[in-house]
């Protein structure tokens, strides 16, 4: 036998490559590898680079920089299905970095993407495409770009896949989605809530977490709770609160119950079912306080209805309510007080909480967490709002210190809400007064000067409800509020200055305080605002006349007129005609100037000072008009602190000196010095002999006609009009103010005046013993009263009296002669 030969294995074709096997430890290499035209290399270079990305995040950002993207995606669209699903595979990895998800928008491959949720395509394949997806739908362009491209159709068909996490991709990916309007609209085309309700199903808590945080976003709008509820979404909802091994997801499903609620058609089908009992036991009864606190807040959403106000009531929530004010948690006390505002809106319930709520609440405001104290203030806002009883209830369980603390706490809304209880109660006198007892005028200060809207808005009308009374308005004064309060009528928001101008108009209800307003500003800033249509409101114009009103002086140098309401009070002063918008000086600031050669400054006042020296009416009379000018100065100024004995050893002093240095020496004492109103003793007279011979004078015409002839008689009788030039009332007026060393003139000291002196003399002892008469300032330093009269002789058919005729009041040419108000020597007297 021959020795045998091995057989040589036939050589391979001439123009065929010998296989050939690499191994590479390098990603560039297989990067490389990517544009190689082989399936069976691109597919192992994709599952190679697949298990390189899954190691960590430096890895994707190394493919990333070794160019791997481009041609990656390049074999998306790739005719071998296990390339295209080696290649989906890395890009589901890839999509998570941020930097990765930017190149992958640039180059617009999300149609590609979703173009491997295909049904043909494995589910590996769809298993990463939809992780791509979601990855991706997390930025809102590659959102609108996945809804554009189709993308939300197939999502919602692999919800029904058999792998779990193409289901979790897909909800997660669905759940990005719908956070657009426009999404949340097609879901309700694609009837999506059926796959999702079944997913509530599913073993796995994350996919249910998923769709019940989906299911939160998209029953925001009415079509889809309305799918819900016909659905059966309810019941599962209900099921998963009844599993306490759920308790993961009752958080998430009381939330897509609250939105549930709103609808009083799933609310009655709810409360038909058994469902709403349920709720609320569960509520009252969970262990879990986060679980509890959002039990409390879906009802909530169901009491901003006023029929679900209505069944909620039916079903006795106020008594749930109330226990769960009383739990640990304050989350969820804060929010039964929520509520408990929302409930008020119905009355039966805002009646029950009188007795059982409020003592709870007021005790809760007491609380150091801002959230609570923010959430009870409101509930006690509300419940008092138009409800006497209920702020009655609220000052017993000892509102008003803790509401008061609240004004100073750090969150605006407590604030804001703790006003409006305030102004709540302030409406009734008796807890008007408790509450001015709690010094609110000084803490109401820090709110006015919040800058929030809101707030300023509320601590104006605050203002506006308690300063009633002149002594809370001298203690607002005082403690420095109106500054504020003035500064807020500049606000630019509508409800600030309309609240601001209300509080003004309040305070301004006394002189003082009318007049420190007007120092501010007040009246300035108020009439801007009047000549503004936008921005004038009824309280603005109605601030303005009333702080002129409360401050006649400034009125009538204004205006040049005041009615016959405007009673002069002591402490007037006439300082001529000045501009509107131009500033009064106050007249201590007057008195205090150096004598100059304006026009004198006529002060009324029947008031006797602390400084000056009581004179009889005989003892005044025997003194001429400088000896008396003289005393009457002694009155301008007082030592701050100096007992009245050594007041009176000052003055004998004084007397001995000489009428010039005296007066000298008052003017350049006065730094430092307190000013004091001077008195007017011959004024004093004047009123006192008026008052004894005119008052009981039982005709109207009668009394007008007295008075007029005895305020000429006082201020230098009549005066012919031929001879009105000769007349040297100025060189009597100069006299008086060198005398005094002032600008300041009592108006008692004048015993030759013109026009404009004898009308404002004859208004103040008008006032002074009740005959109307007005007071008008004219032009060449005329002015005139008017007064309005009834001609009881001239009766008509009827037999009643004729309608009453104004009338100008001589006091000058023939002093008691009226002027009928239209008659050519009415208007002779105002004008010649």
């Amino acid at each position: 036998m021959g020795k045998k030969i091995k057989k040589e294995a036939e050589p391979l074709p001439k123009d065929v490559f010998d296989p050939l096997t690499i191994e590479s430890k390098k990603a560039a290499t297989v990067v490389l590898l990517l544009n190689c035209t082989e399936e069976e290399i691109l597919a192992k270079a994709c599952e190679a680079i697949y298990k390189f990305a899954l190691k960590g995040e430096e890895n994707k950002i190394t493919l990333l920089e070794l160019g791997a993207v481009e041609p990656l995606t390049k074999l998306l669209t790739h005719e071998d299905k296990i390339v295209r699903r080696n290649a989906t595979m890395v890009f589901g990895i890839l999509a998570s970095n941020n930097d990765v998800k930017k190149t992958l928008r640039e180059l617009d491959i999300l149609n590609s993407v979703i173009a491997q949720l295909a049904p043909e395509e494995e589910v590996v394949t769809h298993e990463f495409a939809s992780l791509c997806l979601a990855n991706m739908s997390v930025e809102y362009t590659s959102k609108v770009q996945i809804f554009e491209d189709g993308g939300l159709e197939p999502l919602i068909r692999l919800l029904g896949s058999p792998d779990p996490d193409v289901k979790k991709n897909s909800i997660e990916c669905i759940y990005n989605l719908v956070q657009d309007f426009q999404c949340r609209l097609a879901i309700q085309e694609f009837n999506a809530i059926p796959p999702i309700l079944e997913l509530l199903k599913s073993e796995y808590p994350v996919i249910q977490l998923l769709a019940l945080k989906t299911l939160g976003i998209i029953t925001n709008d009415r079509e889809s709770r309305v799918m819900m509820r016909d659905c059966q979404g309810l019941e599962h909802l209900l099921k998963i609160l009844e599993n306490k091994e759920f308790n993961d997801l009752h958080i998430e499903a009381l939330a897509v119950l609250a939105n549930c609620l709103q609808d009083v058609d799933i609310m009655q089908q709810l409360q038909l079912a058994g469902g709403l009992k349920k709720l609320m036991n569960f509520a009252e009864n969970t262990t879990f306080p986060d679980i509890q606190k959002n039990a409390a807040k879906a009802i909530v959403r169901a009491a901003y209805d006023p029929e679900n106000r209505k069944i909620l009531h039916e079903q006795e929530v106020e008594k749930c309510l109330i226990n769960l004010l009383g739990v640990e948690n304050d989350g969820t006390k804060a929010a039964a007080a929520e509520v408990i505002s929302a409930m008020s809106e119905n009355l039966a319930s805002k009646e029950f909480f009188n007795t059982q709520g409020i003592p709870q609440l007021v005790q809760l405001l007491r609380s150091e967490n801002d959230e609570l104290k923010e959430a009870t203030s409101l509930a006690l806002a509300n419940l008092t709002t138009a409800d006497q009883n209920n702020a009655n209830a609220a000052a017993e369980a000892d509102a008003i210190e803790a509401l008061i603390n609240t004004l100073s706490c750090k969150r605006d809304k407590a604030i804001a809400n703790a006003c409006t209880v305030l102004t709540n109660m302030a409406t009734q006198e008796a807890l008007r007064i408790m509450i001015q007892g709690q010094d609110i005028m000084k803490a109401i200060i820090q709110p006015l000067n919040s800058s929030n809207t809101l707030v300023q808005s509320k601590a104006a009308l605050t203002v506006a409800a308690v300063a009633c009374d002149v002594e809370a308005r001298i203690e607002f004064k005082n403690s420095g509020g109106l500054e504020p309060l003035v500064e807020l009528l500049h606000s630019k928001n509508e409800e600030v200055r309309k609240h601001a101008s209300w509080a003004v108009m309040v305070c301004a209800s006394d002189e003082p305080t009318s007049v420190e307003l007007c120092r501010l500003g007040a009246l300035e800033i108020l009439n801007e605002i009047n000549l503004s249509i936008k921005r004038k409101n009824n309280f603005s114009e109605g601030a303005y006349n009333r702080l002129l009103n409360n401050n006649l002086s400034l009125k009538y140098c204004q205006t040049g007129y005041l009615s016959s309401n405007d009673l002069i009070p002591d402490g007037f002063y006439d300082a001529g005609r000045i501009k509107t918008g131009t500033k009064l000086l106050p007249l201590k600031e007057l008195a205090l100037q150096k004598p100059s050669d304006r026009r004198a400054i006529i002060l009324i006042n029947s008031k006797p000072s602390l400084t000056s020296t009581t004179l009889s009416p005989t003892e005044e009379k025997s003194e001429s008009p400088v000896q008396t000018a003289t005393t009457a100065s002694k009155s301008f100024i007082k030592e701050k602190g100096t007992r009245k004995g050594k007041l009176r050893k000052e003055e004998e002093k004084s007397k001995e000196e000489e009428e010039t240095p005296l007066s000298s020496k008052i003017v350049e004492s006065n730094v430092g010095k307190e000013w004091c109103l001077p008195s007017d003793q011959e004024f004093c007279h004047y009123i006192s002999e008026v008052t004894k011979s005119i008052l009981p004078i039982t005709n109207l015409k009668e009394q007008i006609e007295a008075l007029a002839k005895y305020v000429a008689g006082k201020m230098g009788g009549p005066v012919s009009k031929e001879s009105l030039h000769e007349f040297k009332w100025e060189h009597h007026i100069s006299e008086i103010e060198f005398q005094l060393k002032s600008n300041i003139v009592p108006i008692g000291l004048i015993k030759k005046g013109t026009f404009y002196h004898r009308a404002l003399l004859f208004k103040a002892l008008a006032d002074k013993i009740g005959i109307g008469a007005t007071l008008v300032r004219g032009e060449y330093n005329r002015a005139w009263n008017e007064v309005k009269l009834v001609d009881q002789t001239n009766k008509g058919v009827t037999g009643l009296s004729s309608l009453p005729e104004e009338f100008i009041v001589d006091l000058i040419f023939e002093p008691g002669t009226l002027l009928k108000i239209k008659s050519r020597e009415a208007q002779n007297y105002k004008l010649l």
